[in-house]
């Protein structure tokens, strides 16, 4: 309620606009409580008055005017402040514009300056083409020769043989899985390419396992489609399109199709491991466990190396839903416990849910 008469008694005398004249305990506050009771007021207070422009006020205080000459002149004092308040305020919202826009002008300066500067924007490039192949920091007796090969995949050139051999040799953590896929990208392209050019149908082939690792499974479907179309196929020839072909159906869930693919390539090439593991993964996915392991004890029979055949099923159980992750583990195990020791990993892993451990954890 105070507050409110203060208020109420700075608009009576047209001081309004001044946070004083309300705030209980400022000077001007005081001089006005002084002046509405026709108290006299201080020589001081007269001079406070004076110094801060409030002469119509000094004035009525001093009985030199009266109530209606006082109210027609502090009513003019009161709009030439607020005049000039709107005046100081638009030029300090003018400075602060000043000042931000030289700051900000500062600043592009700064960074056409970076811009320009050739260290610098190598320095960036390099860093943006490491962010876009999934590559973080990178030895110094690397840097060079690894910078050199992302800016020949960024630009559609085909690596080196030596090259690749290199990356995956002596600078593994550099063969990410972002380069791969550019990398195999450009080998599908260019092998694509071939096969459409000179129609050896091997480059088909070779073309549609880039494909399917570059995950484009339907760009290697259909490459396959017109290979297989050729008359005059040998049955090798025939058996490794039918397998990649297969194998794409298999990227792709069509693991009905896949099967039949990887039997038709079996009966053209029994000799052949390549479409055993193509059946060995396909039956195993489709719940079929005991045929499965038996295509991929064939195919280890026929040639196929432990390492390759395992990294299959690695690839294979990463792809399924845990429970059945876990039952095709356990089968394994179960058959042949020191081949597929390997699948009880290095530490037991829990699954979420009370009590339930998992037996196996592939790695």
């Amino acid at each position: 309620m105070t507050r409110r008469l203060y208020a109420d008694l700075a608009n009576r005398y047209f001081l309004d606009d001044l946070p004083g004249a309300s705030q209980l305990g400022a000077r001007l506050n005081g001089i006005l409580l002084r002046i509405d009771k026709g108290e006299q007021i201080t020589p001081l207070q007269c001079q406070f008055l004076a110094t801060t422009n409030l002469h119509a006020l000094a004035a009525l205080a001093q009985g030199k005017s009266s109530r209606a000459e006082f109210s027609s002149n502090a009513a003019e004092e009161r709009a030439t402040r607020m005049q000039q308040a709107l005046v100081e305020a638009t030029e300090a919202e003018a400075e602060v514009a000043r000042i931000a826009a030289a700051k900000a002008d500062t600043v592009k300066a700064t960074f056409a300056a970076m811009a320009k500067d050739p260290v610098l924007r190598r320095k960036r490039e390099a860093k943006e083409l490491r962010q876009r192949f999934g590559l973080g920091y990178v030895d110094d007796e690397h840097y060079g020769r690894v910078i050199g090969l992302l800016k020949q995949v960024e630009k559609g050139q085909r690596l080196r043989t030596e090259d690749v051999a290199w990356l995956r040799a002596e600078a593994e953590y550099c063969w990410t899985d972002e380069l791969q896929k550019a990398w195999h990208r450009l080998e599908a392209q260019a092998l694509t390419e071939a096969w459409e050019r000179t129609g050896d149908a091997w480059n088909a082939v070779n073309a549609s396992g880039h494909w399917r690792k570059a995950g484009d499974a339907e760009r290697a479907l259909s490459l396959t489609e017109k290979a297989l179309a050729r008359t005059s196929l040998q049955s090798k020839l025939q058996s490794a399109l039918a397998t990649t072909r297969g194998g794409a159906m298999r990227d792709l869930h069509r693991l009905e199709e896949a099967e039949a693919l990887g039997r038709q390539a079996h009966s053209l090439t029994p000799g052949d491991y390549r479409p055993c593991t193509l059946l060995g993964a396909v039956l195993l996915e489709r719940g079929d466990l005991t045929g499965g392991h038996d295509w991929y004890a064939k195919a280890e029979q026929l040639g196929a190396s432990r390492k390759a055949i395992d990294q299959d099923l690695r690839s294979l159980l990463v792809r399924l839903p845990s429970q059945e992750r876990q039952r095709i583990c356990d089968y394994l195990i179960a058959e042949d416990p020191e081949r597929f020791a390997w699948l009880l990993g290095r530490q037991e892993s829990r699954e979420r849910g009370p009590g339930r451990v998992t037996k196996a954890r592939f790695a």
